[in-house]
């Protein structure tokens, strides 16, 4: 067995719940009602979208994990 690690961004629906995408994987697309929820339906569908590049002999691709990081700035009103 081979592990593999990818960065996952989950958006709150507007319906309730959150969407899920895999930057690294094209048209990677899950749901979850919570967050918990969320992440095991990615994991499902991680594994699911690595099997079939597998079957179909195709690259697994790489996760090259962005830097995200919080910037502050302030800005003067006009007056």
């Amino acid at each position: 067995m081979v592990e593999y690690s990818y960065t996952v961004l989950f958006e709150p629906a507007e319906e309730g719940g959150f969407t899920v995408t895999c930057p690294a994987l094209p048209g990677l697309v899950t749901e979850g009602d919570t967050l918990e929820e969320a992440r095991a339906m990615a994991q499902d569908a991680i594994r699911g979208y690595i099997e079939s590049l597998h079957k179909d002999h195709l690259p697994i691709p790489s996760d090259k994990r962005p830097v995200k990081e919080e910037i502050r700035v302030l800005v003067s009103e006009p007056a």
